[in-house]
């Protein structure tokens, strides 16, 4: 089990070159179709009969899947190679931004999946990548490929492996009293961070869990409500005496920063942020609070209030081992851009607003 072999084919899928994925009993060579070339994909398959690798949620949008393939967005469907699927059509195959622009695809035929278990960590895999989840697939492996198995790719995500790398005071806006803690693994491009804010005082912590979001977060985007909810969440952790601000480096509910534009540029087509994540072929919420629980154990915290509107985190941190004895509502009002966007949390994903 190496969590360094996943860095190393996270590497190599987003310089657009092949990766293998085996388990001992079968073996799928990969090309990502949104970092590849049509040279490279000429080298990785040069007879043009690779069949392409797409998720059930972009392919129910193609009507390639159906609905109880659809039902989880991120499990594997197959589209088989016709002579004309070269670069360009794969690109507009994988991307549901394009589908204004090229509205005539196809057709298209949905295939037997090869491998399922080896084609969904390939999917998981894109999206710890943070590119589209489409590939080119063979079902053999060269010598000069990068080599991983789904083990792998579990180790890389395991949150146990997470360790404290650094701490220091840090006064904020809103809580002068207050301690930075960061977080990370050996392969882990991004550091998590934990805010002390306060003394403990006996009482179990009031915890945030704040996921990463720079439009929202640094740029002040309108569209959501992670800013203020941010600059909420310390104030009212500061006002409760004493408890902790988790910063999750899981942008976009996990899909990475790219990905979380391109399901804006599909809001922007009407779609809400749920519909638009299962178009791009990702699961609704790919957080993983695991990370949540191994930062708040290594803090010495396994009994904590939780401010927080989502019942998903209560759940997630309970099955990680943190008892949660409260959860604190957090409240905020809306704005022209972000009304929907809560509305959808609310309707679609069991926010407590």
């Amino acid at each position: 089990m190496s969590a360094r072999a996943a860095a190393r084919a996270i590497d190599a899928l987003r310089r657009g070159w092949p990766v293998a994925i085996g388990d001992g009993a079968a073996v799928l060579s990969l090309l990502a179709i949104e970092t590849a070339d049509p040279a490279r994909l000429a080298s990785f398959d040069p007879e043009a009969r690779a069949p392409v690798l797409l998720s059930a949620g972009r392919a129910a949008t193609l009507k390639l899947a159906n609905q109880r393939e659809a039902a989880t967005p991120d499990a594997p469907v197959m589209v088989d190679r016709a002579p004309w699927l070269d670069l360009a059509v794969a690109t507009a195959l994988a991307d549901p931004q394009l589908d204004l622009a090229t509205p005539m695809k196809g057709p298209f035929a949905a295939i037997p999946v090869i491998a399922p278990d080896l084609a969904a960590a390939a999917l998981q895999l894109a999206r710890i990548a943070g590119i589209l989840p489409a590939f080119f697939v063979r079902t053999d492996a060269a010598d000069n490929e990068v080599s991983i198995t789904p083990t792998d790719i579990a180790a890389h995500e395991d949150a146990a492996r997470l360790t404290i790398a650094a701490r220091a005071r840090l006064p904020v806006e809103g809580a002068e009293a207050t301690e930075i803690v960061a977080f990370r693994t050996p392969e882990m491009p991004g550091e998590h961070v934990a805010l002390l804010i306060g003394a403990p005082d006996g009482r179990p912590p009031l915890v945030r869990l704040h996921s990463e979001c720079l439009t929202g977060d640094v740029l002040g985007s309108l569209k959501c409500d992670c800013g203020p909810q941010l600059r909420a969440a310390i104030r009212e952790i500061e006002r409760s005496g004493w408890g902790i601000l988790l910063y999750l480096r899981q942008e976009g509910r996990g899909i990475g920063l790219i990905n979380k534009l391109r399901a804006y540029a599909l809001q922007d087509q009407g779609f809400d942020t749920v519909d638009a994540n299962t178009r791009l072929g990702f699961a609704i919420d790919a957080r993983d609070f695991a990370v949540a629980a191994r930062m708040l154990t290594l803090l010495g915290q396994c009994e904590i209030r939780l401010l927080t509107n989502n019942p998903a985190k209560v759940a997630g941190l309970e099955a990680a081992g943190v008892r949660v004895i409260e959860r604190v509502p957090h409240h905020l009002p809306p704005n022209p851009h972000n009304e929907r966007y809560l509305a959808t949390k609310r309707d679609r994903t069991g926010h407590q607003l």
